[in-house]
């Protein structure tokens, strides 16, 4: 293949990042190792790699789509595996969605990596990066996939109460909430809107109808939270990084503003009931 191969392999296991790069140099490969993603990145700010292989959760869930991301945006026409020890259908295709070169399962056979690699490197190609969105226009376009994620959410905190609402009617409600969240952040303006104002504070009274405790509303806008940044995860590759920074702190900050806002509401419906 000419040229030594250089590899960026990240695993946050001792014993796999021990001992797969040494297998994988004792077929001529330059490995070099990373244990978490500060490492990769850092790694990947100075030194020019033909593969990236890195587990999927590298302390955290997904963050091997993080270096994933990182590489590409740096050094698109570097080959990008991932391993994981979880080959469930929808982090398949998650990885599909994340133009991830290959998938391989731990632990993977030596033979089936190198294979992978070498084809891999054969048949490569010089790829152009997706057109990149900032934050709010992900959203936007995927206000109903944070919907669904919310009540994906929900169903795993059975001590939270259930919506006293119908389907449709919260997932239209949400997905019209979620896009002016985005239209906010867009705006640049730091004060909530009289719409969602008054969309929080009725949210408060809701719940407090429903039983909620503030408490209990923390979580649930924890759980959305959540929701949107599982989404903002899976397009990490069309992200406008150079705004994902601001991005982010306004979408905290709005949130935070909205929760205040709805346990205010839901105070003084408590007081006077």
């Amino acid at each position: 293949m000419g040229e030594t191969v250089k590899i960026l392999f990240v695993d946050d296991e001792p014993a796999i990042r021990a001992s797969l790069p040494a297998i994988l140099r004792m077929h001529g490969f330059d490995v070099t190792s990373a244990a978490n993603v500060a490492q990769a990145l850092q790694q990947i700010a100075v030194k020019n790699f033909d593969v990236l292989i890195s587990d999927l959760n590298i302390g955290n869930a997904g963050d091997g789509f993080t270096v994933v991301s990182a590489m590409k945006r740096t050094q698109p026409d570097c080959v990008t595996l991932i391993l994981t020890g979880y080959p469930a259908f929808e982090t398949a295709l998650q990885a599909i969605r994340s133009q991830v070169d290959d998938y391989l399962i731990k632990p993977a056979a030596v033979e089936e990596l190198v294979m992978s690699i070498e084809n891999k490197l054969r048949d490569r190609t010089p790829r152009k990066l997706d057109h990149v969105m900032r934050v709010p226009q992900i959203l936007h376009e995927h206000a109903r996939e944070v919907v669904m994620r919310i009540r994906a959410g929900d169903s795993r905190f059975p001590r939270l109460p259930r919506f006293r609402i119908r389907d449709e009617e919260y997932s239209d409600d949400a997905e019209t909430l979620v896009r002016e969240l985005a239209e906010q952040m867009m705006s640049g303006d730091s004060r909530l809107t009289p719409e969602m104002i008054e969309w929080s504070r009725e949210y408060g009274r809701t719940r407090q109808q429903q039983g909620y405790s503030p408490g209990m509303l923390v979580e649930e806008n924890r759980i959305v939270c959540e929701a949107i940044l599982d989404v903002i995860r899976g397009n990490l590759l069309i992200v406008d990084l150079s705004f994902l920074v601001s991005d982010l702190k306004s979408l905290s900050a709005t949130m935070s503003l909205m929760l205040r806002e709805a346990i205010m509401a839901h105070t003084t419906a408590m007081r006077a009931a």
